[in-house]
């Protein structure tokens, strides 16, 4: 097996994420790391028994000097797309933190450029490949519920992070629900059309800014999706994979973001409400991706060495960011914005 290298720009605290799953991956070889600080790259490099990186501060010259297959984008969201444009300009495969970029403008010119360059694109969205999140997927998509018409979804945490984001304005929508919008993409299997979003700071937060919301999307087959939202909420707090619910032709679905997933459906219709009989959600398929981002490393390396396209790719990837800025755009308007991501 032919070792292929990769470079690892930004090596703050996300990148121990990136490089403990990388090393445990048969024929990669983390051969650079780079840091605006330097010292950053050259203590993850003794961190992670690494003697043998690059080490500096330039991504090109890293670049240039290494020749790496691929590139692992570990940066800031402000640096996604001068990361990501300088690594395809140089020939290399590209996979990024989320979200993938602090601009639409900015993400589809990374598209394009990937394109282009006939090289892979993907984003780290790790939450997709949780187990339980798979397991729901095959339910909903056997048809047991009928088709869905309405999902509504829970997020509730009090998280005292400290740092950047107690400055952050739209801390809520762009930090974290990027990965419940992509989530409800996935489990939909459909498209966001319109959204309309407000947010708010409510009394007792910590944040400088709004960090509570709740957005209403519609989505491309008619399917209506209601996000509400909290990072300030002290007591009772949702997992952070938020608390779900499908209602369906036949009957609705429940699941708390953990282990427990409920299902009922009509057992006989008539009368005021109907009879109603509970339907068990079958285990999961230990053939699904699954292990997060060891797994969505793991696939986006077998993409690089043996063809194929990541189930993140930007070209997919981008319409959850669109949901993400489109929710920004409503906010900030005070009406219903369009997402487009072409």
């Amino acid at each position: 097996m032919k070792t292929l290298k990769a470079v690892l720009a930004g090596c703050g605290g996300m990148a121990a994420a990136w490089l403990k799953p990388a090393r445990d991956i048969p024929g990669l070889e983390i051969a650079g790391l780079v840091d605006i600080r330097e010292e950053a790259a050259r203590n993850r490099a003794k961190d992670f028994g690494l003697p043998g990186a690059v080490t500096g501060a330039d991504l090109g010259a890293v670049i240039d000097k290494v020749k790496p297959d691929m590139v692992f984008d570990v940066t800031v969201p402000e640096a996604h797309h001068g990361v990501v444009m300088t690594a395809l300009s140089r020939g290399c495969h590209v996979m990024g933190e989320k979200p993938m970029a602090d601009s639409m403008d900015h993400a589809r010119e990374m598209v394009a450029a990937a394109r282009k360059a006939g090289k892979l694109y993907a984003v780290i969205q790790n939450r997709r490949y949780d187990p339980n999140i798979r397991r729901l997927k095959r339910f909903l998509a056997s048809g047991a519920i009928g088709r869905i018409g309405t999902v509504n979804c829970d997020f509730y945490i009090g998280a005292h992070f400290g740092g950047f984001r107690d400055r952050m304005k739209h801390v809520l929508v762009v930090d974290m629900a990027i990965h419940t919008f992509d989530a409800a993409r996935y489990l939909m299997g459909s498209d966001p059309a319109r959204v309309v979003c407000l947010e708010w700071n409510p009394r007792g937060s910590w944040y400088d800014h709004d960090a509570s919301a709740v957005a209403l999307f519609t989505m491309s087959d008619g399917t209506v999706f209601c996000y509400r939202g909290s990072w300030c909420a002290e007591g009772l707090n949702t997992t952070w994979e938020c608390g779900w619910r499908f209602q369906g032709e036949k009957g609705s679905a429940v699941w708390d973001g953990a282990k427990d997933m409920r299902a009922e459906v009509v057992k006989e219709a008539g009368g005021f409400m109907s009879d109603m009989t509970g339907l068990p959600v079958p285990p999961g398929n230990p053939a699904d991706r699954t292990g997060g981002h060891a797994g969505l490393l793991a696939e986006f390396v077998g993409c690089v060495r043996d063809g194929g396209v990541p189930e993140t790719a930007g070209e997919d990837n981008i319409k959850s960011l669109a949901m993400v800025c489109g929710a920004v755009e409503s906010s900030e308007h005070g009406k219903w914005a369009e997402i487009d991501w072409r």
